[in-house]
């Protein structure tokens, strides 16, 4: 099914006798049964006010709609989703729904915050077929129970998206990347820790095991760039030497490939997104024993790369965090489940708030639990 309309959608979730499949472009991998529904046929970006740098689309509208729209005004979605597709070999075009629905953050999370950070207000249909309203179009409108928040991050599981309003930022005059050649993850983060925790104003810290490289983007006006560059680069002097990266394009080059996990795109084997405390991150990959490797967000974010059917959650052990399993082949997908089981109080929780917003439980069923 592919409604047209709000009230299609009403119409079409009112109606399923059955499980359904959330869809917005259908460029991640959930392996979800049930009837599709598809929320493509709403698209078009209904409110573009750039002086208020707010936004307000259908949730299928094209990311590279929105993206277009927001370049021709010099703006940009600050949070830089990625984009899955070479990863998880999936076609289609990513939908600003589908980003808010899975909060699709990149690199420049640990400067700006994650998409549910820019979030301002949604419409969604709930599970008897209802169309709510929640949050504004204007970043001073905080009034009522913030749904908004909840919205982000369930993948479909409360309500199925028709609408987003989001704030956007200016686009920087120019980026630069910081290229520190290191051994090994423990001296790449305590490298990436002390660049984010100094008055430089790091947008993105990510590190690259196979290249020996640890990352770090500086971004704004060239001669605050220039200056802040030049100050990183002497306060972290004994971590290593360091290239310098002032090629704004091949800056970008970098930071897309890091957001997007390049490396692993032709690579075979399982794909798992690993979230924890940074500090944890040179002992937890040690025992994950994965054939490949990339941090992001000062190490809070790994990327791991691992033989056909290995349980990550189980060789992981116990850490501040949750293991997301991304790519694998479906009786594995079947086996593990995407989403980290959550303890006990948790998993009431979640359960009770899909009971309220989804009380026939015919939302992207077993997803997250």
């Amino acid at each position: 099914m592919t409604p047209q309309s709000e009230a299609d959608l009403c119409d079409a979730v009112r109606q399923a006798e059955g499980p359904l499949a959330i869809r917005g472009g259908g460029t991640r991998l959930t392996g979800q049964a049930g009837e599709l529904l598809s929320v493509a046929g709403l698209s078009g970006i209904t409110l573009y006010d750039p002086g208020a740098l707010t936004m307000v689309a259908q949730a299928g509208t094209p990311l590279a709609e929105i993206e277009a729209a927001l370049a021709s005004e010099n703006q940009r979605l600050a949070f830089e989703p990625m984009d899955h597709r070479a990863l998880l070999s999936t076609v289609g075009a990513p939908s600003i729904g589908g980003i808010f629905a899975a909060n699709i953050s990149g690199p420049r999370r640990v400067q700006v915050g994650a998409a549910r950070d820019f979030l301002l207000g949604v419409r969604y249909v709930d599970g008897m077929g209802q169309a709510i309203k929640n949050g504004g179009r204007v970043m001073k409108n905080v009034t009522g129970y913030d749904l908004v928040k909840l919205m982000a991050g369930s993948w479909g599981t409360l309500g199925v998206l028709s609408e987003v309003s989001f704030k956007v930022l200016p686009r920087p005059e120019t980026e630069a990347t910081l290229r520190f050649a290191v051994d090994g993850a423990g001296s790449a983060v305590q490298l990436l820790s002390a660049a984010l925790g100094a008055p430089y104003e790091v947008s993105g810290a990510g590190y690259d095991p196979a290249q020996g490289a640890a990352l770090l983007r500086i971004e704004g006006f060239a001669d605050s760039v220039a200056y802040r560059a030049g100050k990183l680069s002497t306060l972290l002097a004994a971590a290593g030497a360091v290239d310098l990266v002032d090629d704004p394009a091949k800056s970008a080059l970098l930071w897309a490939a890091l957001r997007d996990v390049a490396p692993f795109r032709d690579a075979l084997g399982d794909v798992w997104r690993i979230s924890c405390k940074p500090s944890q991150a040179p002992e937890l990959t040690a025992r994950l024993e994965a054939e490949a490797l990339l941090f992001d967000w000062g190490g809070g974010l790994i990327w791991a790369l691992v033989p056909e059917g290995c349980d990550m959650r189980a060789r992981g052990g116990a850490y501040d965090g949750h293991a997301t399993l991304m790519r694998a082949a479906p009786e594995t997908r079947a086996r593990l489940g995407m989403f980290q089981p959550q303890p006990a109080p948790l998993a009431a929780i979640e359960a009770g708030l899909r009971a309220k917003f989804d009380p026939r439980g015919i939302f992207n069923p077993g997803l997250m639990g």
